[in-house]
């Protein structure tokens, strides 16, 4: 039996569901156990518990900890005093569930999940049944973490640390075959003090991928090649959407890049795919480069790319009822918000774009990229930004129409009536952010 604390965070419910489907006797606890994840976790069948001061539900079992957790808290505090054996997750996973299997890692700052996401679906529509754990909700499948019958499980790999008992990232507990390091910019600002501590977790990582594995790095970071210059023992696949001579490389043959040609030891290989933007393009690259090395030939992999559905909040649009295109983005860093909202341009050219931006990362909040915000908001023709405070934005004179917001309620009650039917007007955060897109579909 195991009792998870934090289980309604996206990577613990994948644990919790993961453990589940081995058939062990699963329950837990969260500050707040609200949908969507309430409801996976209640369709489970998982006791779930609002609070931590209810102790009496930890006896008798294994705690696994989330990394959300610190001493202080009434059932971290109840576990230690009582001896009672706990657990990390990312350790827990390793140890019970993909330590006999072939780990395909993505990790990245940006574009995780979809990576992963694409990744899994390129093994799954080649009947690799892979198993997988994701940070999200994966479109081509109805769950977001699954054991899976094949011999492969892909993992969404968060630099994020493990737990309060150990600071390490959580992708070294992981142990990849194959691992894709997508690209690398300061972020967390919480726990990592610059961009040389997130590097030096990124090189843990790449020492714990064996020789005869693979790692398949973004030559167009240059952060990953300090990376590498720490020291490498596994041999490289660079991919690249600005190098020809890279060893996988893609070009956008529109402006959307949904249809591109990827090239690799000298053959084309056509994709016409749903993504939209040359982020995305990049993405399915990777993926296509991890799944070749899990035996996944390279056309299967590109035809593969047409079927799939992206994951929830990655440039999803939604239908509303006023006529103008309205589109949610998980965006909460300047290189990711600017990369979507010009997207979003080449795709409506001819439309007025309102970028919506909720400030709700640690890193935000902390007014670490305050300089970089708002020159990332420029290809929005109005940008409206939502918890602001004085040492979370500067240079406001760099987009003339930039409007700050102090809440949520504040900001739908502005926009609702400032959009017009051709607008396309796009939501980024990494949260609820106050229920605003269901708001706007209503309008």
């Amino acid at each position: 039996m195991i009792h998870i604390l934090g289980i309604a965070g996206t990577f613990m419910a994948g644990i919790a569901a993961l453990a589940k489907e081995a058939g062990i006797e699963v329950s837990g606890s969260d500050a707040q156990v609200y949908p969507p994840m309430s409801t996976l976790l209640e369709s489970l069948e998982i006791n779930l518990t609002e609070g931590y001061d209810n102790t009496d539900t930890l006896n008798g079992k294994t705690i696994v900890i989330g990394n959300a957790l610190s001493r202080g808290n009434a059932s971290v505090e109840y576990t230690l005093s009582n001896k009672l054996p706990f657990i990390s997750g990312p350790q827990w996973l390793h140890e019970n569930i993909s330590g006999d299997k072939t780990v395909l890692a993505v990790a990245g700052t940006h574009g995780k999940t979809t990576t992963s996401a694409i990744l899994a679906w390129i093994l799954e529509a080649a009947n690799k049944q892979p198993g997988f754990l994701i940070g999200g909700k994966p479109g081509n499948f109805e769950q977001s973490a699954r054991i899976g019958s094949g011999e492969h499980f892909v993992i969404e790999a968060d630099e994020y640390d493990t737990a309060f008992f150990d600071k390490r990232s959580k992708f070294v507990h992981y142990h990849p075959k194959v691992a894709v390091l997508n690209n690398l910019e300061f972020d967390h600002a919480d726990i990592f003090p610059d961009l040389n501590a997130i590097k030096t977790q990124f090189h843990h990582l790449v020492r714990t991928v064996p020789e005869n594995g693979r790692l398949i790095i973004n030559a167009d970071e240059p952060n990953l090649s300090d990376v590498i210059n720490m020291g490498c023992w596994t041999p490289i696949d660079y991919f690249s959407i600005q190098d020809s001579n890279a060893d996988w490389y893609a070009k956008a043959n529109q402006p959307t890049a949904q249809h591109f040609t990827l090239t690799h030891k000298g053959k084309d290989y056509s994709v016409q795919w749903p993504g939209l933007g040359e982020h995305n393009m990049s993405n399915a690259l990777a993926a296509v480069a991890a799944a070749y090395h899990a035996g996944i030939n390279v056309s299967d992999a590109c035809t593969a790319l047409a079927s799939f559905i992206f994951p929830n909040k990655r440039l999803q649009k939604h239908a509303t009822k006023s006529g103008f295109d309205l589109y949610e983005d998980f965006a909460h860093h300047p290189t990711a918000v600017a990369k979507t909202l010009e997207t979003l341009k080449k795709a409506h050219p001819n439309q007025r774009l309102i970028a919506v931006l909720e400030l709700r990362s640690n890193t935000m909040q902390m007014g670490v990229h305050q300089d970089t915000l708002v020159p990332a908001l420029m290809a929005a023709d109005q940008a409206h930004v939502v918890n602001v405070s004085s040492s979370q934005i500067q240079h406001k004179q760099a987009h003339t129409q930039l409007i700050e917001h102090p809440h949520a309620s504040g900001c739908f009650n502005a926009i609702k009536v400032e959009i017009k039917p051709n607008d396309v007007v796009l939501i980024m955060s990494n949260g609820a952010f106050d229920g605003i897109v269901q708001k706007l579909k209503e309008r």
